[in-house]
């Protein structure tokens, strides 16, 4: 939506809200809803300004320890939300509303470097300066159950009734029994400017996955927050729920595989070519890239699962990865290569549906750009099944994860000191919280036999 548009639709009455939000650390939209007229008179020249705290908390919004840029010592001031106006969409599931993402700086008017969004554009400055257009597409899987949220979380999420009681992947009759949901998000997400592509049924229970067409990296993770904002409304408005999460319970998890090509300035494909020493058609820039993603799987492992219970997704045989290794269409694979010609893309397996868009395409482009600055020779591909493989392995722990990327001498040099402290904190504080909750399975197993 073009601003000349919406101030056309305000003046007809046909829009009154402007929801205007950032990404926080744990991938959730937060803002505020701006009376429309105030949005055109006021926020596009001054922006709005919002607590720090929003970086600076956990996923309960308690206030916690460690964060630099922001504490109780330092008084939780505030920082500023600059609307971003080329991001503009209508909300077609929220009557008389447009959505905006902001961007993200101190009242001086200096980037917070440490804001999901400003990470991204970073990379993606550097990305630039090699003469990369980066092209993204996300797939995200979700579950949907047939209780409210409010249900849900009254029900401690259990017991839960999948709104598919069997395996549907690929079934035309499972998503046909669902499909006045599944209808209704495609058509409201097409309607924000998203091109969808195609819905399926998933393996797990009630899982599904709908696929939007590539667009540029940061247009995608804006497009990708809005879209679990948007299903998660949409899901609440009809009486059910739907979840994100990695792994819900002992059946597959669900995936978020993110695809990335590269272009230059005239469209064409960088990781086309002639002079891959692996890949037939590829580019030995393809191949570069590709080594370079190998290489930082494990250090950048916190970007890609962010959670405690993204680690419990990766079991063998699930169609999620533990090996970190590539092959050619191998889903088996941490790094699958699919297409051929103008649409050859490397496919990254490793994160689930509770990823930060924003933080695992920046890290796929650091690791990209590592790759190609190093020159880095890529390995032979996997043949055959990557899950018997002796090659390296995927972090199984948050901790773990947290540990490689403090140490990341990559990481830190990619993203800046700032950038690694202020989320290795962020993985401190859930495990801290994890530290000291008591959980079914403990209860299950200690409190009449031991």
């Amino acid at each position: 939506m073009h601003l000349e548009d919406l101030k056309r639709l305000v003046d007809l009455g046909e829009i009154d809200t402007v929801v205007v939000a950032i990404t926080d650390m744990q991938g959730r939209l937060q803002g505020k809803r701006l009376d429309a007229d105030f949005f055109l008179d006021e926020t596009i020249r001054a922006g709005t300004e919002g607590c720090s705290y929003l970086l600076g908390v956990d996923v309960d919004m308690n206030t916690v320890p460690g964060y630099q840029i922001t504490s109780w010592e330092k008084g939780y001031g505030d920082f500023v939300l600059t609307p971003d106006l080329s991001t503009l969409v209508p909300t077609h599931w929220i009557d008389k509303t447009v959505f905006c993402h902001a961007d993200l700086s101190w009242i001086d008017g200096s980037s917070v470097v440490e804001g999901p969004r400003n990470i991204l554009k970073a990379q993606l400055a550097r990305a630039q300066e090699h003469g990369l257009l980066l092209q993204v597409g996300t797939e995200l899987e979700f579950l949907l159950f047939q209780e409210s949220f409010e249900d849900a979380r009254s029900q401690s999420y259990h017991g839960l009734t999948p709104a598919n009681q069997y395996n549907v992947d690929y079934s035309i009759l499972g998503t046909s029994r669902v499909e006045p949901i599944l209808g209704r998000i495609r058509r409201q997400m097409k309607a924000a400017g998203m091109v969808v592509e195609s819905v399926k049924g998933e393996c797990n229970y009630g899982q599904h996955e709908i696929a939007f067409r590539y667009s540029e990296a940061l247009a995608k993770a804006d497009e990708h927050a809005l879209y679990k904002l948007g299903a998660k409304e949409i899901a609440a408005q009809e009486g059910m729920s739907l979840s994100f999460m990695a792994k819900f319970n002992e059946r597959e998890g669900n995936s978020c595989h993110i695809h990335l090509s590269a272009t230059d300035d005239e469209g064409r494909s960088l990781f086309a070519g002639d002079d891959g020493k692996r890949i037939h058609g590829a580019s030995a820039l393809f191949e570069h890239a590709i080594a370079g993603l190998s290489a930082t799987m494990r250090d950048f492992a916190l970007l890609y699962a962010p959670n405690i219970n993204s680690y419990k997704r990766y079991v063998e045989g699930s169609f999620a990865p533990t090996a970190i290794a590539w092959g050619m269409d191998n889903r088996t694979c941490a790094l699958r290569v699919v297409g051929h010609g103008q649409s050859l893309r490397v496919e990254n397996r490793v994160p689930g549906g509770d990823v930060n868009s924003y933080l695992a395409i920046g890290a796929m482009v650091a690791g990209v750009l590592y790759g190609i600055d190093n020159e880095l020779e890529l390995d032979p591909p996997m043949q055959g099944n990557a899950y018997v493989a002796d090659v390296e392995r995927m972090p199984t722990s948050l901790g773990e994860a947290m540990e490689l990327f403090a140490r990341s001498t990559i990481a830190r040099s990619a993203f800046s000191d700032a950038v690694v402290e202020h989320y290795t904190n962020m993985a401190q504080v859930e495990l801290d919280a994890f530290g000291r909750a008591v959980t079914d399975w403990e209860l299950q197993r200690s409190f009449e036999r031991l």
